[in-house]
């Protein structure tokens, strides 16, 4: 790249803290320039951590930047970003990446307009591990089916405990759209939702037809004493069994390898990527279908 690309970041949360503000002030490609947050003390402190500016408004830091990363709930980025995009500045975003599916459609109708750049902080799928998995998978073919078990006390204690949309929207919006994503890329195009079903205690279990036809169960949850939390996918078929974990603490390497694309795709001029807004845009239709679904 002939200049290092100036990311803002919008949110201060944990994962703001832990993950996005260390990697873009560390990572060659960009550089934290500035953070900005409804709560100005917060985004004074993590803005002065990593040698950035906070920003006393959302449209002060769009003019310091030349992209945004975003760490806040779905409901704010989707309008956040939709002025973002349409100010010509790329975006990362953070999953779901609305609270619906009609915003969840502008915020991926002012990408495209716009001609900015996209990438979604799909964390599976940036891991080298993963990749691996998927490729093989890929040569192999012949799956006919594939499972996966999400299940976590995140939300009965730790830094998400009091996070209110996640409280709200529960497994299915939160770790669903990681779930659906590696099913979708091991098995083909999730078509159709089969099934779907969510206890009191917010236990999803789904089923989906994929192209090809091929069906996938998916089990997610986020308040189960569970500890460490429990991420297996597996796929199955003529070629017989083959699964793929989880490794504990790489979200830091993803966002690095998510970066490495995002400041290609900026330098080449490329908006197409396995991992845009319109992925996110499937997701979120996943999302919306199994809600509808579950209330008949």
């Amino acid at each position: 790249m002939d200049k290092t690309l100036r990311v803002g970041l919008i949110g201060t949360g944990p994962w703001a803290k832990s993950v996005h503000a260390p990697g873009l002030a560390d990572h060659p490609g960009t550089s934290l320039a500035a953070v900005w947050s409804r709560r100005s003390e917060p985004a004074k402190e993590l803005a002065e951590a990593h040698g950035a500016t906070a920003a006393a408004s959302f449209e002060e830091l769009l003019d310091r930047v030349d992209a945004v990363a975003f760490a806040v709930p779905p409901a704010i980025q989707a309008d956040l970003a939709i002025q973002a995009a349409r100010a010509g500045k790329h975006v990362i975003l953070e999953k779901p990446i609305a609270a619906d599916l009609d915003s969840a459609q502008r915020l991926a109708d002012a990408v495209s307009e716009a001609g900015v750049v996209s990438l979604v902080m799909l964390t599976l799928r940036y891991a080298a591990q993963t990749r691996e998995w998927l490729a093989g998978v890929a040569a192999s073919g012949g799956w006919q089916g594939g499972s996966v078990k999400w299940l976590s006390g995140a939300l009965l204690g730790g830094p998400y405990e009091g996070s209110a949309w996640r409280k709200e929207d529960g497994a299915l919006a939160d770790i669903g759209p990681h779930a659906f994503d590696l099913m979708d890329a091991a098995l083909g195009e999730i078509t159709e939702v089969l099934a779907a079903h969510r206890t009191d205690a917010d236990l999803w279990q789904l089923m989906f037809a994929h192209s090809g036809g091929a069906t996938s169960t998916v089990t997610l949850s986020l308040r189960l004493p569970i500890d460490p939390t429990v991420v297996e996918f597996a796929v199955f078929g003529e070629h017989g069994y083959r699964s793929l974990g989880r490794r504990q603490g790489a979200a830091n390497d993803s966002y690095t390898s998510l970066l490495d694309d995002f400041a290609a795709m900026v330098a080449s001029g490329t908006t197409s990527h396995d991992c845009d807004v319109h992925r996110g845009l499937h997701l979120q239709r996943v999302i919306h279908q199994a809600q509808l679904l579950l209330r008949g």
